[in-house]
């Protein structure tokens, strides 16, 4: 199937501000683009990128003082076909992993595992490992958290998103994540777009969303606390430990986002 995928921000910028934005679909689903997805930015500024420390590709810019509009509008191609299960996969021993899985073991900045170390095992380590272990954190984060665009915080930590219950997707995916580190399952944090493609109206408005990926039996596998069942048409846009590392834009001053549009439609 394809979907139409894109996004407009508009912002206020009292001075000139240094953005950095993650904002391109990620070089995993390139070939799946029918065109290009240039960033478009009115009024026209010059935008150099470049690769961060795990592929993901950036755009900096200078963004002029006064109103300033981000957007793209791109067709991809996707399978059409549901998150995969793979209910076999078995964990793998920390000492057979490959090097560069080691870095998603590792506490961050949102992904406080260190802090939940002894609930994490008091909660699973009685579960089977592997898939089964990493379901039942999903099932457990999926109860845990409840969702609401209030709740947001950009500055909760997974042991936060714990104790307070509440929270939005990106609290969902760093909860679990959080979780399957504090049990030696190396789990990375991932955002881009997933649309209502085979789900029930209504739909709720557009947004960016959060997900992960564990490593299991020598491959990485989709899994996503906050909807709980396989979905279509994720379009990946960044990978990293946290929100931190993928944030879509980060700026370096002052601003407001005026405007937040978001669309994945099947077409």
């Amino acid at each position: 199937m394809k979907l139409r995928v894109g996004y407009e921000l508009q912002y206020e910028f009292p001075q000139p501000t240094p953005l950095i934005g993650m904002l391109n679909i990620h070089y995993s689903r390139v070939a799946d683009l029918a065109a290009p997805d240039h960033i478009v930015i009115v009024p026209p500024v010059p935008i150099s990128c470049y690769r961060d420390g795990f592929g993901n590709w950036c755009s900096r810019i200078l963004a002029p003082a006064g109103h300033m509009i981000l957007s793209t509008d791109a067709i991809v191609t996707d399978s059409g076909l549901p998150d995969e299960v793979a209910v076999d996969a078995a964990p793998v021993a920390v000492e057979n992993l490959p090097e560069e899985a080691i870095v998603f073991l590792l506490a961050s900045r949102f992904c406080d595992s260190d802090r939940l170390l002894d609930l994490a095992w008091s909660l699973f380590g009685g579960t089977a490992p592997g898939w089964a272990r990493v379901q039942a954190i999903c099932d457990y984060v999926h109860e845990r958290i409840a969702f609401g665009y209030d709740h947001a915080r950009v500055t909760r930590t997974a042991s936060e998103a714990y104790q307070e219950g509440q929270g939005v997707c990106r609290d969902y995916a760093h909860l679990a994540v959080a979780f399957c580190r504090a049990l030696n399952i190396p789990a990375r944090y991932c955002t881009g777009y997933l649309g209502d493609v085979g789900t029930p109206p209504p739909f709720p408005p557009g947004d960016f969303a959060a997900w992960f990926e564990v490593y299991l039996g020598g491959k990485w596998y989709t899994f996503d606390a906050r909807n709980n069942v396989p979905r279509i048409g994720r379009v990946l846009l960044a990978r990293g430990r946290d929100a931190a590392d993928v944030a879509i834009t980060t700026t370096f001053g002052p601003n407001t986002l005026t405007s937040f549009r978001v669309w994945t439609d099947e077409i």
